[in-house]
């Protein structure tokens, strides 16, 4: 199948059959999907946390307003933000960059004197929301991924934020969770939406060209 054909066959499962597992090869596949996506500057403001654990997830699904994917799935992803942008954090990225390049340039360091001028100096708050945003483009890489493994997936924004960075003691790590993604395959039989056509703006009113 082509990209576009399993861009028409993903959704967001609200039923998971809990009865099954993803294989290992397909996690490892999204998750490096996921390492390898775009981010600001290239630097990776976030970590993933997938969760397994029964137990563990259990406790997630009242933070998670008792949603049923939380535990039915067959993986958790929590992308869990930056906090904060700070010095040591930018020169760690910048170090690695030309540690595995084998490469500075006069360029490279006026860019990262450029950052280390900017994001540090900033509210604590307006780079956690720039962070976010970032894990969210990951977010929408791990969708496309998870299509093309042929794996069920749900973006979900529904939970408390503060408690589950309490209960994975985000806060400690320096980060905060911006949103969770079960992976699984579908309950057709008992989802309701899995049966219904995919709703999307039509072509000719969602692109815009100016020529």
């Amino acid at each position: 199948m082509t990209l576009i054909d399993q861009l028409q066959w993903r959704y967001a499962t609200k039923k998971f059959d809990s009865t099954r597992v993803v294989a290992a090869d397909k996690i490892d596949r999204i998750l490096e999907a996921v390492r390898l996506s775009a981010s600001s500057s290239g630097l990776q403001p976030y970590e993933l946390f997938v969760i397994t654990n029964k137990e563990l997830r259990e406790q997630i699904k009242p933070i998670a307003m008792n949603q049923a994917q939380v535990t039915d799935c067959s993986h958790l992803i929590v992308f869990a933000a930056w906090d904060n942008y700070t010095a040591e954090r930018i020169n760690e990225n910048f170090d690695r960059t030309e540690t595995i390049r084998n490469l500075k340039t006069e360029s490279g360091t006026a860019y990262r004197q450029m950052l280390l001028n900017l994001y540090p100096a900033r509210d604590p708050e307006l780079n956690f929301s720039h962070a976010a945003k970032q894990a969210y483009i990951a977010l929408g890489t791990a969708l496309i991924a998870a299509a093309v493994e042929g794996v069920d997936a749900t973006p979900m924004e529904g939970f408390n934020p503060q408690a589950l960075d309490e209960l994975l003691n985000l806060k400690e790590k320096g980060l905060r969770s911006a949103v969770i993604l079960p992976l699984g395959y579908r309950k057709a039989d008992e989802d309701w939406l899995a049966s219904l056509k995919k709703v999307r703006t039509p072509s000719e009113r969602f692109v815009n060209w100016l020529r």
